[in-house]
């Protein structure tokens, strides 16, 4: 089974204003990220803006993503849901059409007891015979993923990895003690030279999108530990990250991609674009990077 590493970017999910998705644009990202040395890809991630989309705007990310990798790196498709039945139908379907694997996502309304929440990542891992990521986010989950909840799941032949976004560094150090099988990916939310140093594999994560040569050459750093030269250009990456945490995540990403040419369309609404003001702020960030 392929083990994933490397650099993930969270793709957006390029939208015009008859609520389309824009596959030309779509497909065009997907080729130059690869281009550009990533190792990966995930189509409906939180950048993705997967909660705003319809079934047939989902299917459309994810199989334009696949046409487009052509094989050429893996594609990871998001899976989210409150209900599990409709959790395992996305993640038969997105394999169906040729996903390398599933980042598994708990959409909660009500709140759910651990056992019920193990119950949804099983339930997925056991419906696909593709690697399971799970993502957990308690800034955005109503339920999230306990310590002991990863630990038993981290046992499950599917599931490969964890991607973790809880701003909490020392939470990832006791996944990786606790599930040393597990393989641990940085979030936007925290530093991936940080998490690289401890023993993680790689980064997934929206910023990605808009500065991916930048993100391969800090995970090549990291990987050949040359760690001040990795910490000086995290240091210079870094004020992507705090604009990804400061705007709203699509918001942000979708502005940065426009401002280097894709077409990407603004944010699903309630969602609203950036204002000029942020948006100039954005690309003063990005006009800044090495």
């Amino acid at each position: 089974m392929t083990k994933f590493h490397g650099v993930y970017p969270y793709l957006v999910s390029p939208i015009d204003g008859q609520g389309r998705i824009k596959t030309d644009v779509l497909a065009r990202l997907a080729s130059d990220l690869i281009d550009a040395g990533v190792h990966g890809l995930t189509p409906l991630g939180s950048t993705g803006e997967f909660a705003y989309l319809s079934r047939e705007q989902r299917d459309a990310v994810v199989k334009t993503t696949i046409e487009a990798a052509k094989k050429r790196v893996p594609v990871i498709a998001g899976v989210a849901s409150t209900s599990t039945a409709d959790a395992v139908e996305q993640a038969r379907r997105y394999q169906d059409f040729g996903a390398d694997g599933i980042l598994a996502i708990l959409e909660a309304y009500f709140p759910l007891k651990d056992v019920q929440v193990e119950s949804y990542f099983r339930a997925i891992a056991d419906a696909v015979d593709i690697p399971v990521v799970m993502y957990t986010n308690p800034n955005f989950q109503r339920s999230d993923l306990s310590l002991d909840v990863i630990a038993r799941l981290a046992t499950h032949p599917n599931i490969q990895a964890i991607k973790d976004a809880s701003t909490n560094t020392g939470r990832l150090l006791s996944i990786m003690n606790r599930a040393p099988n597990l393989n641990v990916f940085s979030a936007s939310a925290h530093i991936p030279a940080a998490v690289m140093m401890i023993g993680g594999v790689g980064w997934m994560a929206g910023p990605a999108c808009i500065v991916p040569r930048q993100s391969v050459k800090l995970y090549d750093l990291c990987r050949a530990e040359k760690w001040p030269e990795a910490m000086k250009l995290q240091r210079d990456m870094w004020r992507i990250n705090e604009a990804f945490a400061r705007f709203n995540l699509a918001a942000c990403i979708k502005a940065g991609l426009q401002i280097q040419g894709y077409d990407v369309g603004d944010p699903v609404p309630p969602q609203s674009p950036l204002n000029a003001e942020d948006r100039k702020a954005v690309a003063q960030i990005l006009a800044d990077l090495p």
